[in-house]
C-alpha cells in the first residue's frame, strides 16, 4: 500500500499520461458479457463472481460488470489448503503429477448497497486445465452464468446464449479463430485483428494496444487509468491481507480515490 501511495503522488499531477496494461475485459467472453450488463439484459447488476484470474485482475472485473467506480469496500477474505492435481505449468506438464497442496482463496468485496464481488481463485487455476472457469454476474431481472443467460422478458423467465462463431472447425477454412460473438440475433463483439490467428488472451492485448493508439492520438477515451491500477491492486492486497488476519480490511480515503 505504501508503494501504491507513493507511486500516487509521484505521478498524481501528470496521471492522465498513464495508462495500465489490463486486458482481461476486452477477452471476447468478457467483452460480450460487459456488453449485455451495459446494455440492461439483467437489469441492474448487484453481484458478481469470479472464478478465472487473480487479484487486481479479478476486482477489475468485478467493478467493471458491477459499474462502479473508485469506491469505498470492505473485504473479508480466507484461505484454505487441500491436495489437487496441478500437472500444467508455464513451463509444460509434469510427466508423473500426483496431487499436491494448492490453496484457495475466498473473498467478499463489499461496496455497500447490496453490490458485491465473490472472489474465488486457485493457486495456478490460469494453467490447471482440471479447474473450470465461472463468471457469475446477477442482476435485478436475471443473471449471466459464462454464456448463458436467463432473464425475465415478455412476461416468463427466458433462457438465451452468447453464441461464439469460430474459424477453423471441421470444413472451414477461414483461418483458426474467434470471428464474432452473437446474442439474440445481434453481433455484440467482433475481432478487432481478423485473420491474425490469434488466442482470445492475445486478442485481448491486441484491442488493448490499439485502443491506447486512439488514446493517445486524442482519438478516443482513456483505457485503464493508473487510478484505476492501483485502486484495484489496493483492493487485491487488501484479499491477502484480510486472509493472513482473517479480519475485514476497509480500503477507503485514499488520494487515487478522488481522480476522475
Amino acid at each position: 500500500m505504501e508503494g501504491l501511495r507513493a507511486l500516487w503522488a509521484r505521478i498524481a499531477d501528470r496521471a492522465e499520461l498513464v495508462q495500465v496494461g489490463e486486458q482481461y475485459y476486452r477477452m471476447p467472453g468478457h467483452a460480450s458479457r460487459l456488453a449485455l450488463v451495459r446494455s440492461g439484459v439483467v437489469g441492474t447488476p448487484n453481484s458478481v463472481e469470479i472464478a478465472s484470474t487473480h487479484m487486481y485482475h479479478a476486482v477489475a472485473l468485478i467493478r467493471d460488470y458491477l459499474g462502479i467506480g473508485l469506491e469505498p469496500a470492505t473485504v473479508n477474505a480466507r484461505s484454505f489448503t487441500a491436495p489437487m492435481l496441478d500437472p500444467l505449468h508455464f513451463g509444460g506438464w509434469e510427466e508423473h503429477p500426483q496431487p499436491k497442496p494448492l490453496e484457495t482463496q475466498i473473498a467478499t468485496i463489499d461496496f455497500g448497497g447490496g453490490r458485491y464481488g465473490l472472489y474465488n481463485f486457485v493457486d495456478n487455476q490460469w494453467w490447471n486445465p482440471l479447474l473450470s472457469r465461472r463468471i457469475v454476474i446477477r442482476g435485478s431481472l436475471g443473471e449471466i452464468v459464462d454464456d448463458s443467460v436467463m432473464r425475465f422478458k415478455d412476461g416468463v423467465p427466458m433462457p438465451s446464449r452468447i453464441e461464439y462463431r469460430r474459424l477453423g472447425r471441421d470444413m472451414n477454412l477461414e483461418g483458426n479463430e474467434v470471428a464474432t460473438a452473437s446474442f439474440d440475433g445481434s453481433v455484440i463483439w467482433r475481432n478487432p485483428c481478423p485473420g491474425s490467428y490469434l488466442s482470445e488472451d492475445d486478442l485481448a492485448v491486441a484491442d488493448h494496444l490499439i485502443a491506447m493508439g486512439r488514446y493517445a492520438r486524442g482519438e478516443g477515451p482513456e483505457i485503464y487509468p493508473l487510478a484505476a491500477g492501483i485502486h484495484d491492486h489496493a483492493l487485491g492486497l487488501a484479499i491477502g491481507e484480510s486472509a493472513r488476519t482473517h479480519a475485514d480490511v476497509r480500503v477507503e480515503g485514499e488520494p487515487w480515490m478522488d481522480a476522475r
